[in-house]
């Protein structure tokens, strides 16, 4: 039950960033000149009152601890489903709590930079956005190393997507890092923030809750220290079915984030005003007119 709690509590921490990101990037490219746009490190919460324009920061910080908190204790259980088992899920979720702490240092780099002189303001876009790609590569390595222990073909499934999310998110940081002003790619990391939000509620779901575990397939708890494990299928086909209905149930999730992603964008742009996109309208100045004026003042200057 605890581990369902957490994979609720970082789905929900996931999920909000991205569609934070994603109303933010929006409504800056859309507010922004063609020439003028360029993708930030933190959007700062501008309609709330001064003490909570970083709660995006204080947000990020506080599920990031949770997680170490809890990649901590747990890296002293017992897993029945990992080969090895505790020596290499000791290790496993200490590599994990280590990438999470890379992350909480840069968010507060980004936090002391807005908030004292100790950094540079504006924090460097570039290097943001490169350290990130490097963490998020570093956190697509941890969860295939995980995925390779497990003995539970549908722990690894979803293990293994899990950190394709991330290899995904690493490779549109470092494009950010290289060209800022590519809305496109700032788009696609909000939702693949989103994405991996549904995927890490989908994870828990379809381990802890009956309902959800496919047939053929069961919890198993170890009778020796009592510490229940994920799920296992017994059979081979009874694996191959739940493999292939995990790999539905993404699909489904990518066309969910691709609906969120074009209802939000139609949302902002109505808010905001499509046309500011292009700017204000100014009347172009009478060509004709200015040419015969300079005509008639030539003509004059020469008859004198």
């Amino acid at each position: 039950m605890a581990a369902l709690i957490f994979y609720i509590i970082s789905s929900s921490g996931l999920g909000l960033l991205g569609i934070y990101h994603l109303i933010s990037t929006t409504k800056n490219y859309l507010k922004s000149p063609p020439r003028d746009y360029i993708s930030k490190p933190f959007h700062p919460f501008t309609s709330a009152p001064p003490r909570f324009k970083h709660i995006q920061l204080y947000l990020v910080l506080f599920y990031l601890v949770l997680s170490i908190i809890h990649q901590t204790l747990i890296a002293f259980d017992a897993d029945p489903l990992l080969k090895g088992r505790t020596p290499v899920h000791f290790f496993t979720s200490l590599q994990y709590s280590c990438t999470l702490c890379c992350f909480v240092v840069l968010a507060v780099s980004i936090l002391l930079s807005e908030t004292t002189s100790l950094l540079p303001n504006p924090f460097p876009n570039d290097v943001f956005f490169g350290v990130l790609s490097a963490l998020f590569f570093i956190q697509f390595n941890v969860a295939s190393a995980a995925a390779t222990v497990q003995t539970s073909d549908l722990q690894a499934k979803c293990d293994s997507v899990f950190a394709n999310i991330s290899l995904f998110k690493s490779f549109l940081c470092l494009i950010l890092a290289c060209v800022p002003r590519l809305f496109v790619a700032d788009v696609g990391l909000g939702g693949a923030f989103l994405l991996q939000g549904l995927w890490v509620l989908q994870t828990g779901l379809s381990l802890y809750v009956e309902a959800f575990i496919p047939e053929g397939c069961h919890k198993l708890l170890d009778v020796v220290s009592g510490v229940e494990g994920s799920t296992k299928c017994d059979l081979e086909d009874s694996k191959l079915r739940a493999v292939a209905i995990l790999d539905l149930v993404f699909v489904v999730h990518v066309l969910v984030v691709l609906v969120v992603v074009f209802v939000v964008y139609a949302i902002v742009g109505k808010s905001v005003g499509v046309n500011k996109r292009l700017g204000s309208y100014e009347a172009l100045p009478n060509a004709s007119h200015d040419s015969n004026h300079i005509q008639m003042k030539a003509m004059l200057g020469s008859q004198a």
